[in-house]
């Protein structure tokens, strides 16, 4: 088997001496082609060629979600089709690791190289569905290119806490919990509609949900990570179904609170919930529009303002090796 190993030099979690033992332990299992990372997209671009190539037929991503996400643009930049793209694995590198362990990998990028060599050996693989950004037609969005998304997508109050902890790592502060929490506590005190939201999500043959604060899109369960503590917003997400919504039309300083205590306690049975939250599931396609323009963020990338964006629960979208 051939197989194209792309690494992100930049992770927070691998030492280059630790990657050096992982490349050893994939070589040894099949001919492998190692290419770093060397600037944003590039992850995507090799997925990419990946995906044209007749003889790759494993790509391996060494890196947090971040580059799991461009892997998968790469592949999919012609659309899925499982049976002809190359499979993708992941050995977790980042500070979360959302999707790999979605899929149930250790966390640890070791214990993860020798789960990956179990499975390739044994054939372990599944298809998985995936989610679909796109520009709105008739919108001033209509031309903002496609985007994939492994786990969840957010537009609104969760997009612009991402935005501000990229600001801060580009300052070179490091990715930890404790500045996830500080940008939650500085979005919330600078969110201009937090009592009146401006989203409204459209769905065919149903009434729209309008007044949204934010909305969190999820292709699978947990949405996130704080630790080893997996937090639920939409605990029936999975990877076998459509999309699941989580919409919460007021940020009060009470509800905040509230919404906080039942994210810490969430589990696979329950979420938030409560006369300010709106819960959907298994959605084939929808549409999230904005009266102003808001922060959007996919698999934990933040990708500027937006006033319209369409979503597609695709199924059977991509294979991974478990």
């Amino acid at each position: 088997m051939r197989a194209l190993l792309v690494v992100n030099p930049a992770a927070t979690t691998t030492s280059a001496r630790r990657r050096d033992v992982l490349i050893h332990a994939l070589a040894s299992e099949m001919k492998l082609d190692v290419v770093a990372t060397e600037y944003r997209g590039h992850a995507r671009d090799l997925g990419r060629q990946a995906a044209e190539s007749d003889d790759v037929e494993l790509v391996v991503a060494l890196g947090g979600d971040g580059t799991v996400n461009e892997v998968v643009n790469g592949l999919l930049h012609d659309g899925p089709d499982p049976d002809r793209l190359p499979g993708l694995a992941v050995v977790p590198g980042g500070s979360t690791n959302v999707f790999a362990r979605a899929l149930g990998l250790p966390n640890d990028p070791v214990e993860a190289t020798g789960a990956l060599l179990d499975a390739l050996r044994e054939r372990r693989e599944r298809v998985v569905g995936l989610g679909l950004a796109s520009g709105t037609p008739g919108t001033e969005d209509e031309a903002v290119p496609d985007r994939w998304f492994t786990f969840n997508a957010g537009l609104g109050f969760d997009a612009g806490v991402v935005g501000r902890v990229e600001q801060q790592r580009e300052l070179g502060r490091k990715s930890t919990h404790a500045l996830y929490v500080r940008q939650v506590v500085r979005q919330f005190l600078g969110e201009q509609h937090r009592r009146h939201g401006t989203i409204t999500l459209e769905r065919p043959d149903a009434e729209p949900l309008s007044e949204l604060v934010v909305a969190i899109v999820s292709n699978t369960s947990p949405w996130t990570y704080l630790g080893n503590r997996p937090m639920y917003t939409s605990p029936r997400a999975t990877f076998d179904a459509g999309l699941d919504v989580l919409g919460l039309s007021r940020l009060s300083t009470t509800s905040v609170a509230r919404y906080a205590v039942q994210l810490l306690g969430s589990s696979p049975e329950r979420g938030p919930h409560g006369r300010h939250a709106a819960a959907l599931h298994d959605l084939d396609r929808f549409t999230l529009h904005s009266k102003a323009p808001l922060p959007l963020q996919m698999d934990g990338d933040h990708l500027g303002l937006r006033t319209s964006v369409t979503f597609t629960g695709v199924r059977r979208a991509l294979r991974v090796i478990v």
